[in-house]
């Protein structure tokens, strides 16, 4: 018999606890462990205090994943920091953080990592000199869009894709870090004695080799955005957010104790590609294995990247935030095929002038603002909502010290250096109210993109979704 009711479309929950903990740690072990030791190690000046950056940007990644899980037990919808920051701090704020986010702060990640995987990739064939900057930006825009079609085909082969190379990756920082037990018994130990001499003890030095170390461990909050998409998120969530930052924080500091091991600290500064260096002191003629292993890593964390930063495209315009056309999914495949098609769209535009270490800098300026206003939303609702179910809580301080940590990494850099670029981010995040008042509030949409919704719909073949809560 037939059934009557239209069937609703939504996203399919398909991530369980392994590719939940393959996700987070799959999109955190990007390129960062592989080129971001030597600016740590560059502003704060010894290894010792490198290592305790490396150590507390771990503690500070699970204190605020740890809140960010009550965060998703309560607001059990997709989108992460946007929709948070709707329910706790209105229309406004979210719209400011989803114009900020999907037109600077996710491409801008994108477009990071895509070029550090690039780079990885057509080293060993420049072994003389640096490789020029078109090749590089042109295998970035491949890797690119054969990602965003590989998750415009489907879920399950998305997170097929990011367990293989989030076991590829622990692999390769096991042979690092095996690498350097062996250094150290060896005798090895040069770079370790008086550690904490040269330590840059000044806001801007502490604060730039937290953005750097910070860099590396971004992705933890990745979960949140596929709440919707998560099989029992009110244990999974918890549960994938402890083991896998957790394991990531300890191969970090592992990792970096082994590039001690075998470079000195002048050497490692020195290094264009950290790991690249470990591996031709170490493995001499298979020193390429760690070109391959570092460009595997970030393409798997680019996966991770473009695998959460379509949802949050998708969830605003299901909120009515964004044009209609990205809240669709496909109707055979049950992807946000829209939304990740415009994230690529942009990714590939940031790519053209981008420049990794200024990418890293103001990316990290903008993110840590609004994990800070996400983090106030959490107090707000333990304060005044005391009453909501809560399947995981946690105690009211975490979220204080997040918060404060938060107010330092904005503030730090600007106070001390301020630069020109600062105000151009902040203006660029206040620019959205410009947008938002006629296109949002007073719904002032033209005909023709009604026109061009009916086009897309048909031509890509999706539909409106529903909330799968």
């Amino acid at each position: 018999m037939m059934d009557d009711k239209p069937q609703k479309l939504s996203l399919k929950r398909e991530v369980g606890l392994v590719e939940a903990v393959s996700l987070i740690a799959g999109t955190m072990i990007g390129s960062g462990i592989f080129m971001s030791p030597q600016t740590v190690l560059l502003s704060i000046g010894s290894p010792g205090a490198s290592l305790v950056v490396w150590a507390c940007c771990g503690l500070l990644a699970i204190l605020a994943s740890c809140c960010y899980a009550e965060l998703g037990t309560v607001i059990k919808e997709s989108g992460g920091e946007y929709i948070y920051i709707l329910r706790t701090s209105g229309p406004v704020v979210a719209f400011m953080l989803v114009f900020t986010s999907v037109l600077f702060v996710r491409p801008a990640g994108i477009a990071g990592i895509a070029l550090s995987f690039a780079q990885y990739v057509v080293v060993p064939f420049y072994v003389d000199c640096p490789p020029p900057v078109l090749v590089v930006k042109s295998v970035a825009g491949a890797a690119i869009i054969t990602l965003a079609a590989v998750n415009c085909m489907n879920v399950r082969f998305s997170m097929s894709v990011q367990v293989f190379f989030m076991i590829a990756k622990v692999v390769a920082l096991t042979i690092i870090i095996i690498g350097g037990v062996v250094m150290l018994i060896r005798g090895n130990t040069e770079s370790f004695e008086k550690s904490f001499d040269n330590t840059n003890v000044g806001i801007n030095p502490i604060g730039i080799a937290f953005y750097q170390g910070l860099w590396s461990y971004d992705g933890w909050n990745n979960l949140n955005y596929v709440t919707e998409e998560l099989k029992r998120p009110e244990v999974n969530l918890p549960r994938a957010v402890v083991i896998a930052i957790s394991l990531v924080t300890g191969l970090y500091l592992l990792v970096n104790v082994s590039y001690l091991s075998v470079m000195t600290p002048k050497e490692l500064m020195s290094s264009s590609a950290v790991a690249v260096t470990w591996g031709n002191k170490v493995l001499g003629s298979w020193g390429w294995i760690m070109s391959l292993a570092a460009a595997l890593s970030a393409f798997g964390s680019l996966n991770g990247t473009f695998f959460s930063g379509g949802r949050v495209c998708f969830i605003a315009a299901r909120e009515g935030h964004m044009p209609d056309i990205l809240s669709m999914a496909h109707i055979h495949r049950l992807t946000p095929s829209p939304a990740l098609l415009f994230t690529t769209a942009v990714s590939l535009v940031v790519l053209i002038p981008g420049d990794f270490q200024s990418i890293v800098n103001y990316f990290s300026f903008t993110a840590w603002f609004f994990y800070a206003i996400t983090l106030s939303g959490l107090l707000y609702l333990k304060i005044k909502k005391p009453e909501l179910p809560r399947p995981y809580k946690v105690p009211i301080v975490l979220p204080i010290m997040v918060i404060l940590a938060a107010i330092f990494l904005v503030l730090a850099p600007i106070i001390d250096s301020p630069q020109i670029e600062y105000l151009y981010v902040t203006l660029f995040i206040f620019s959205s109210i410009i947008v938002y008042i006629p296109f949002i509030h007073f719904k002032l949409c033209p005909g023709l993109l009604n026109k061009v919704t009916m086009f897309l719909q048909l031509f890509l073949e999706v539909a409106p979704a529903e909330k799968n809560v």
